[in-house]
């Protein structure tokens, strides 16, 4: 479990996302790079939007198709609005949840994610998502791995090179039971069927890199697709993450960002 201090002179990821999502828990630091980033890249609002729609989403598709009632949310970064637990113990009361995160700010706000239904069970993980096999073995104080759980990984894999980011992904999916379900969203730019980047995304990004404590790597189309190797995907596959099972009011107002979603179960 982390003992880091926070560090409120650098501006850092969960808190810069956190101030995209209309959240509180952020600093003047924070605000002022996500000020300067959006102002270079306005999409980015709706990347972050997105990826919290698409939580909803794939949480609600494994509760009311799949029968799932277990959720493993890793890097699951600041409370807002729509976590995973209130989601999904709205649908199943007794539905559980197991957060992994070693943000000292995330671990500072734990209480809040803690707050669950009385019939199901809530549990933070401080563990460094790196720590595979730490991490899997506190979620066995909650879950159950000999049934299926939805693992979320939103906005995560792009910390890390992508070689690693598939290493992570796969040791976790190795250890998801049969019927388990991998819900992954994150940033994909390029030629290759990708939101191709204009010059002031580009600027955005270097931005990011040089301010932010947690640099972040974009995508190419194949390289996130490659995290659902030898999995089954769901309909609609990998797609721009708004495009990722749309509400019937959304179709014609649909839009492309440099966010791309997929939601795949293990056989």
């Amino acid at each position: 479990m982390t003992d880091t201090p926070i560090d409120s002179s650098v501006a850092h990821t969960a808190r810069v996302w956190n101030y995209w999502l209309g959240g509180k828990d952020n600093y003047p630091v924070d605000r002022e790079i996500g000020d300067r980033v959006k102002a270079l890249f306005p999409q980015v609002v709706d990347v972050a939007t997105g990826d919290r729609l698409f939580l909803r989403r794939s949480v609600t598709y494994a509760i009311q198709q799949e029968g799932i009632d277990q959720f493993l949310d890793v890097g699951t970064g600041l409370p807002t609005a729509n976590n995973t637990h209130e989601v999904a113990q709205t649908l199943n009361p007794e539905a559980r949840v197991v957060y992994v995160d070693n943000d000292p700010l995330v671990l500072a706000h734990a209480r809040a994610l803690l707050t669950g239904t009385e019939q199901g069970r809530t549990q933070f993980v401080g563990e460094d998502l790196r720590e595979v096999d730490a991490v899997l073995d506190a979620a066995r104080e909650t879950l159950d791995f000999d049934r299926p759980i939805l693992l979320t990984l939103m906005g995560t894999m792009g910390h890390f090179e992508h070689d690693q980011a598939l290493e992570l992904v796969r040791a976790y999916v190795d250890a998801l039971p049969a019927g388990s379900l991998v819900a992954i969203c994150d940033g994909v730019f390029g030629d290759d069927g990708g939101a191709a980047p204009d010059a002031n995304a580009l600027e955005g990004m270097k931005l990011w890199q040089e301010q932010v404590a947690q640099p972040y790597i974009m995508r190419s189309v194949p390289e996130f697709g490659s995290y659902f190797e030898d999995l089954e995907l769901i309909d609609p596959g990998v797609v721009s993450v708004f495009h990722w099972r749309p509400e019937p009011t959304e179709v014609g107002s649909l839009r492309d960002v440099p966010q791309y979603a997929g939601l795949a179960k293990k056989a």
